[in-house]
Parts: C-alpha cells; sequence; structure tokens
C-alpha cells in the first residue's frame, strides 16, 4: 500500500530488457515494493547508488513506459505506524492517461488529462486520482478526460514540470469506485441502500 506522496526523485541509469535500474538515495532491500512513476514494482538487486526492480511484460504493456527513463517518481510501501497521508493507493496502474492541455492561471495549474471512457465511470469529482504516483484531487469530469488544479510546490517538486501536451502518465482510479463498480456488476440482483452501505463501511 502507497499513499501517492513522493518521497524521492530518482534517475534511470538503465532499461534492459525486463530490469529497470534506479539511482537514487532511498535505501531499499531485496524483496522490497516500492512504487515508482505510480506502479507498484519489487527490489530484485541492490548496488551501492540505488536498486533494480522487475518489469515483467504484462507491466510493459500496461505502462506509460517512455515515462521510464530520466527522472521518475520514487514512494516506497507504507510500514505499520507509518503516518497516513495522500490517499489509499495499491500502486495497480488502470489506464495511460494523456495531457490534453496545461494552463497556468497564476498561482496554480489546471492539467486536462485523457483516458479512456471506460475508466471515466472510476474517477469521481472532488475524489482522489494517482497520476504517475502523485495524489491528487479530481476537479472535473468530463465524457473523456478530467480536470486537475495543481499548485507551485507540486509542479515544482514533482514531474508535472516536465509534462506537455500529449505526455503520457500512469493512471490509478480510485480504489473504492472500482470495487464498488465491480460488486455491483456482479451481483445479480439490485443492492438496497443498507447493503450500500454495509459495502462501504468495509473500508
Amino acid at each position: 500500500m502507497f499513499t501517492g506522496l513522493i518521497r524521492e526523485i530518482g534517475h534511470v541509469k538503465s532499461l534492459a530488457g525486463s530490469t529497470l535500474s534506479i539511482r537514487a538515495k532511498h535505501k531499499a532491500k531485496l524483496g522490497d515494493s516500492i512504487a515508482i512513476n505510480g506502479a507498484c514494482l519489487t527490489v530484485i538487486k541492490v548496488e551501492h547508488d540505488g536498486f533494480s526492480v522487475e518489469l515483467s511484460p504484462e507491466s510493459q504493456r500496461v505502462l506509460a513506459m517512455d515515462n521510464f527513463r530520466g527522472e521518475v517518481h520514487i514512494e516506497p510501501a507504507m510500514m505499520m505506524g507509518d503516518r497516513f497521508e495522500g490517499h489509499i493507493v495499491q500502486g495497480h496502474v488502470d489506464a495511460i492517461g494523456e495531457i490534453k492541455e496545461i494552463k497556468n492561471s497564476g498561482n496554480s495549474f489546471d492539467v486536462f488529462i485523457k483516458v479512456e471512457k471506460k475508466f471515466i465511470p472510476f474517477i469521481i469529482p472532488k475524489g482522489s486520482i494517482t497520476v504517475d504516483g502523485v495524489s491528487l484531487t479530481v476537479n472535473d469530469v468530463f465524457d473523456d478526460s478530467f480536470r486537475l488544479t495543481i499548485i507551485p510546490h507540486t509542479m515544482k517538486e514533482t514531474l508535472f514540470k516536465n509534462y506537455k501536451k500529449g505526455s503520457h502518465v500512469n493512471i490509478e482510479t480510485d480504489m473504492f469506485a472500482r470495487y464498488v463498480s465491480h460488486i455491483i456488476s456482479h451481483k445479480k440482483k439490485s443492492l438496497s441502500w443498507d447493503e450500500i452501505d454495509s459495502i462501504s463501511a468495509r473500508y
């Protein structure tokens, strides 16, 4: 589990086959789970200046691979007792988004991201979303896109500073929206409000 708060900007040393090697200050341990640009990956090698993770063929198929070069977001998995910030993030990327537009509104930036329409039901206005591992709040949702407002600090301290129109990003939608949708779609009869309340209370 992760929170969507980036702990470090790492630097990709190489991507050879299924092995992604990253230079970082974080002292990883063999077998650790680490979110790289929002994707939960396993540490397979520890080096003096960083670590390497495994990118399976499935991971390479569903991730925005063009972002696994240069700088990358790093967030180690939460440990028991850690302070919980951001929102509940699994590190399971649902979709690849495309930056449609970035507008400078003076004291913030409006970022519009396009996704496949089938993912829109899981993107909730004023709800949480993860973009390349960054926990953010959704402002508006449209037919095939959504709008975020990025404050200058986030723009400066994350990879958002590098994004431009056409950039691809990893998207993890709201976990609760996905769970409720899955339960409803696999339940033969309609849910009562009591059952919906019961489902919500479990999380």
